[in-house]
Order: structure tokens, then sequence, then C-alpha cells
């Protein structure tokens, strides 16, 4: 196995490099400064003739709120970077693996999704993603890898901000009516990498347990020993730019059929993130 890592300095793209350190894979990794997953005259020649067997693309446009506006560099990035990596994984017989999201649905069914059901995104972050499982398909083995809520090493993730948040205020207000799955990282990339070793291609839901966003802040802020107050609220009220679903579980059914692993609870899950990355 020799991998082509891209998005290699976000929060999945670090956990990738720690679990390939852990287990002695060969890879190269790669930041979107260097190697633009846009320009597919450049990525040919970024992998052409080297080697790899796989590329796991964690390049993404992930602001959800800045994609209502720069719809464009999100389609770009999230859409045709996808389609780009498909075209040259097809011409080198490598296999792809491809993140998407729970924001490929607009929350309305009420019970969790399986890999059966048909996305109808509600902002243009979820449209961008879905463009991406569409141009994916032009590849002849891939892993599409729909997950929610990730976190991990970085800054860029809920809890992070649920801390920064915290630090500077003794009452918080978090919406208890936006339900999905938090996902670690470290959890997400274990899972993907048993895939690979399996060589089971396909569309899979990987996630950790479901919990408001309420719940997972509440949760996280008590084991932290915080003492303010956290208090319920509504998604309106916080009037973001775009839409976000409020139920938009995902259903794991197929991946412990197919690499026996159950994913853990996101308690676990987020107890192990503070030990790991807070506490540390």
């Amino acid at each position: 196995m020799k991998v082509l890592l891209t998005g290699a300095w976000g929060q999945l793209g670090q956990a990738f490099q720690e679990l390939f350190e852990k287990e002695g894979i060969h890879y190269c990794a790669r930041g979107h400064q260097e190697l633009d997953i846009t320009n597919l005259q450049l990525l040919r020649e970024a992998i052409r003739g080297k080697g790899f067997t796989h590329i796991i693309n964690c390049a993404a446009f992930n602001d959800v709120d800045g994609a209502e506006k720069e719809w464009q560099k999100a389609y770009l990035v999230n859409g045709i970077g996808v389609r780009n990596l498909a075209i040259v994984a097809q011409e080198e017989n490598i296999e792809l693996m491809h993140f998407s999201t729970d924001y490929v649905f607009d929350g309305q069914k009420g019970t969790p999704y399986t890999i059966f059901d048909t996305p109808c995104p509600l902002n243009r972050y979820g449209e961008s993603k879905l463009l991406g499982e569409r141009l994916i398909l032009l590849a002849n083995k891939w892993y599409l890898i729909r997950t929610s809520w990730v976190f991990g090493k970085g800054r860029n993730n809920f809890l992070r901000k649920v801390l920064s948040w915290s630090a500077q205020k003794d009452r918080l207000r978090i919406a208890c009516d936006e339900v999905s799955s938090p996902t670690y990282a470290n959890d997400l990339a274990w899972a993907s990498y048993l895939l690979l070793r399996e060589g089971a291609w396909g569309i899979y839901h990987i996630t950790n347990t479901p919990a408001s966003r309420y719940q997972w802040a509440e949760y996280f802020l008590r084991k932290i020993g915080w003492k303010g107050a956290i208090e319920p609220a509504q998604q309106e009220e916080f009037s973001l730019p775009a839409r976000r679903p409020k139920f938009s579980v995902l259903d794991n059914f197929g991946l412990k059929e197919t690499i026996n692993f159950q994913m853990p609870s996101w308690e676990e899950a987020t107890e192990r993130f503070i030990r790991e990355e807070i506490l540390k």
C-alpha cells in the first residue's frame, strides 16, 4: 500500500498520518498549498508514475456558512476536485477514498439516514458535497464515506469553539434541536483504514453515536470542569446564513457487517479527545 493523502493537515488528514505512522504504511502527505486538487493537469503530474495504490481525499471546503456566498469555490473543491481525482485514479488504476457529509440530507426523515436514502441538501455546502458524490463515480474503485460533526486535532471543530466560548462567558446557549452524530477523527480514520485493508469498495456511513449539539456541549463542559451555566436553545435563534438539517443522524449499517468494527459512542470518543487533545 502506497497512499497519496490530500488535505493532509486537516483534522482527518492528521489522524490518518498518525495511524499510518503506527501501522508502517508508506504515504505521501499533501496540503492544499502543496497539491491543488482543482487543477487536473497538476494533479496528473503529481500522481502519474509514482506508484500510488490508494488516494485518500481529505481536502474539502468546510465553511458551511461561507459556502452560501462562495458557492463556486465550494463546488470547485468539493465537486470538481473530486472529479479530477476520480479521473486520475481511473487512468492510473488507483483506489480512491473520499469523504462526504450528513448535510447532503434535509433532516426531514425523522429517523437515521441509510446508504439507500436519496440526498436532498438544504444549503450550498451540502450541494457541493453531493456534486462530489456524483463525480467520484468516474473512478472504477471508490470508497464514498459520509460522516458528520468531525472533531480531532486542530482548532476548527465544534468542541474547540465551545471551549473558546466557555473561556469568555459564564453562560452559554446551545441548540438542542440540531441532532446528528459527533465523529472522532481517530475513529473515522481507523474504520476507513479497515475498509481499505478489506478492499471493500462502495458507500458507507461512519460516525459515532447520535447526540444533539446541546447534549454534546454539556457533556464536554462538565468533563473539563467548567462551572458556568449551559442552556438549551433553538436553532433559529442564531440566524446563521446556511440552513442546517435538524435531524441528520447517519445509520452505519453496512460498516460492521463489512469490517467487524463497531464505532464507539460519542461519550467515549469525547473523553478520549479530552485526554488526547485538551489535557495533554
